[in-house]
């Protein structure tokens, strides 16, 4: 099964949670994690909002999916500095499409600390690509959230495709998400 982290880079993670950045968190926290993570697994990673402010359109494969990349993953999120919007329903879809959802079985685990600032509406898009999906999951981390819609909206995007999602608030919160 091949996975795919969609990292959200958009200019809220600049936001503190005890006196350190979110962004900061997440990247230590990614690092510990992908540290134990089986390095047979085949997986990649997104990132949205990491180049521009103020785009939908920025969402780019940082990592193809492959077996072996945990050190690759690591690297790309340290170097990321979050700037912009919150594409997260089209960066999920495109991850879903980087794995080929619609021929074999794929994950995709979106961290996001907001809600869709893009217009798309993320319970539909999820019921669409479990439909067209041969066995899609989209688990979803949602990390100092601070919105209601923002909780309900990464929800559907798990529920609508039988996947998890959990509410993370600190350090050791979000690594018991993520592992």
């Amino acid at each position: 099964e091949k996975s795919i982290i969609v990292f959200d880079a958009s200019g809220s993670m600049w936001a503190q949670i005890d006196g350190k950045t979110r962004i900061e968190i997440a990247r230590e926290t990614i690092s510990n994690v992908l540290g134990a993570f089986p390095s047979d697994r085949e997986l990649g990673l997104i990132a949205y909002g990491h180049r521009e402010k103020g785009s939908c359109k920025d969402i780019e494969l940082v990592v193809a999916p492959a077996a072996g990349t945990g050190a690759a993953i690591s690297e790309a999120v340290n170097k990321i500095n979050p700037k912009g919007k919150t594409p997260m329903t089209a960066a999920v879809r495109m991850a879903a499409e980087s794995l080929k959802y619609t021929e074999r079985k794929a994950s995709v685990i979106l961290v996001s600390d907001g809600i869709e600032t893009c217009g798309l509406d993320p319970c539909a898009i999820a019921e669409e690509l479990e439909k067209l999906g041969v066995d899609l999951t989209v688990h979803t981390v949602g990390f100092g959230l601070a919105d209601q819609g923002a909780v309900a909206q990464l929800k559907c995007l798990a529920e609508n495709t039988g996947g998890t999602s959990s509410t993370a608030e600190n350090a050791s919160e979000l690594e018991a998400a993520l592992t």
